[in-house]
């Protein structure tokens, strides 16, 4: 295997080329540590340390510190991997890494999302905002039955009412171009438009 291409991204990383094809990212110290220089001969001892040891526990730290911000579903923790540029098998270890401990858990975070967001958006709009973040529908329709079971259903009218207190709608004193706002603003939250009208009392389209 020779390097065929050495790639500054940015002043501590390069992207290294292996036989003409993008192989991985490395630190300029690991360039150096591990003598992989341009033109010149990768030994397969050198390659199978890197992407069996190096880059996979490498991409297992960056899951961590990714993890001590924010949650993740498991298609958005392989999509940030991906932009870092990880070999795929590394990404798929760090990823087997952080289910094992349950720092990603897709049910989990289905359930904390709709909870957290069924007093002020549609069910539709939920499941779409899920579906995007790579959950399955199969899994987001097990966590909402649950969170029903439990009392948390939300009621789609009485979240349109307080969504248009909220914004200060009044029936009586709104006008043609405040209802439209307020109409554009329920319908980019999923809710239906069947339902909007009936709550807003309009015919407003």
């Amino acid at each position: 295997m020779i390097v065929t291409d050495i790639v500054e991204l940015t002043k501590s990383r390069c992207r290294v080329f292996i036989d003409g094809s993008f192989a991985f990212v490395l630190y300029k110290g690991e360039l150096r540590k591990y003598s992989v220089e341009k033109d010149k001969e990768i030994t397969a001892e050198v390659y199978s340390e890197l992407t069996a040891l190096v880059l996979p526990k490498r991409a297992k730290m960056r899951s961590m510190k990714l993890l001590e911000n924010k949650d993740y579903t498991e298609k958005q923790l392989r999509d940030k991997l991906k932009q870092g540029e990880y070999p795929k098998e590394a990404i798929e270890e760090a990823v087997s890494y952080v289910k094992s401990y349950h720092y990603i858990d897709d049910d989990r975070y289905a359930a904390a999302y709709i909870e957290y967001h069924m007093e002020n958006k549609s069910r539709q709009r939920i499941f779409q905002d899920l579906l995007k973040k790579g959950i399955d529908k199969a899994r987001i329709e097990k966590q909402w039955e649950k969170l029903e079971l439990m009392g948390l259903q939300g009621n789609e009218e009485e979240m349109i009412r307080a969504l248009l207190e909220k914004k200060h709608y009044f029936e009586k004193t709104a006008d043609i171009k405040e209802q439209r706002r307020v109409y554009a603003f329920l319908m980019r939250r999923g809710f239906s438009g069947d339902l909007v009208r009936k709550v807003m009392n309009t015919e407003i389209c």
